[in-house]
Parts: structure tokens; sequence; C-alpha cells
């Protein structure tokens, strides 16, 4: 038995009184929680970056999880006679299509997980246009209140073409787009996996916004300050 798979028994039973067949589900959900709490120093030493690939390492740090957790659930064990309501931890949404269809007993646990990863893609997706669209505008708004005349010999910053705005405004429009991507991969994993994907992808959607919102208001702070000490 496997570290990982000793570690979800054991909260397993410690739930199972309160969550029955459920508590593997929930010590699933639990086990994430933990993993991204212990990573949560890197994600936000990611973010004060302001990197192109901010939280990308945290992401990479989570595959051998995930690879843990779908080889748990693929290759047999003790973990395999476990469900979430009526579906097995261990079964597929094509195996769940099999056992009374889309609006069957396991049909309908499958659903209920891509409502939930639906929605937090969608939270993703909105909040990620609205930092793109805020970024071009603090962007433009430095550009014309940048100084039109130049020291002598200071090399004036690079500008951005047409073609590269439209660029710029079309992946602004796309990458959002990129977290529905975990729909596809729910459906193709056993339901532990997906159970992980989208506790993760939430944790990762509301970690983000509680850091920007963190850094609004350390922004806000100073400027508030001043304004008292002018009163």
């Amino acid at each position: 038995m496997s570290v990982f798979t000793h570690l979800v028994a054991e909260l397993g039973r410690f739930l199972e009184p309160a969550l029955a067949e459920s508590a593997t589900a929930a010590a699933i959900v639990l086990f994430t929680v933990l993993v991204r709490l212990a990573l949560h120093p890197l994600s936000r030493a990611a973010f004060r970056g302001a990197t192109p690939v901010a939280g990308c390492l945290p992401l990479l740090l989570q595959l051998p999880v995930f690879f843990l957790m779908y080889q748990a659930f693929t290759s047999g064990g003790e973990l395999l006679s476990h469900r979430l309501f009526a579906a097995p931890l261990g079964s597929r949404w094509t195996e769940a299509l099999g056992e009374g269809g889309p609006f069957g007993a396991q049909g309908l646990v499958f659903l209920a997980l891509f409502g939930a990863i639906a929605v937090v893609a969608a939270w993703s997706a909105v909040r990620g246009r609205r930092s793109a669209a805020a970024a071009a505008r603090t962007a433009a708004a430095a550009a014309a209140s940048a100084p039109k005349k130049k020291p002598a010999g200071a090399a004036a910053p690079p500008e951005l073409t047409a073609e590269q705005q439209e660029v710029m405004r079309k992946l602004g429009g796309v990458l959002p787009l990129l977290s529905f991507g975990t729909l596809i991969t729910a459906a193709v994993v056993p339901l532990a996996a997906g159970l992980y994907l989208l506790t993760t992808t939430a944790w990762s959607v509301a970690e983000r916004a509680w850091l920007e919102y963190r850094r609004t208001r350390a922004a806000e702070q100073p400027a508030d300050g001043a304004v008292r000490s002018t009163l």
C-alpha cells in the first residue's frame, strides 16, 4: 500500500462515522485541500513575482499527486470498493452510462461533478477576461500618461504594434476558456481523479481571487493614508 493510499484510507476511516460510504470521497477532497495548503506559500510567491507562468510550478508539483490518485483507483486495491453515493470512485463516465444512462443513479453523480466543474471553469473564465481587460486598460493609461520627450541618450520603451495588440486581445479572450478543458479530463478519468480536479481547480481560482483582492487592498491603503493625512 502506497503512502497516498494509506493517508486517504485513514482519513476515510476518520470521516466514516459521519459520511458513511462517501467518507473516502470526502477524504480525497480533504487530502487535496491539505496539498494545496502546503503549496500556498509557493503559489503566493509566484503570484507576487507577476511572471507569465505564475502558478505553473505549483501545478507541476501536483502532477505526482494526481498520478498517484489515478493509479490508486485503476490498479486495484481497497479504495476501489468505496463510493460517492451510487458511483464507485474507480468508475468512469462511460461505465456510468452503461449503468442506467446519464440520468441513472451513477450518471447523476457524474453530472453533478461536471456541473460543479463547469461552474468553477466559468468563474475562472470570467475572472480571466476581467483581469486581461484591466491589464489592457492599465497599459493604455500608462502609455497615454508617459512623457512624450525622452532625455537624451535614454532608451525608449518598446511599443506594441497593432498586430501585437490584436494578438494579445485574442489571447485574452481564448486563454480563459482553457479552464473548460478540465471537463474533458474529468470525463475520461476515474471519479476519484475527477474529485481531485474539481477541488484543486476551485482552490486555484479562489486562491488567485483572494491574492488579487489582497494586492488591491494593499495598493489602496497608501492612498487612503495620504487622504486621511490631508484632512
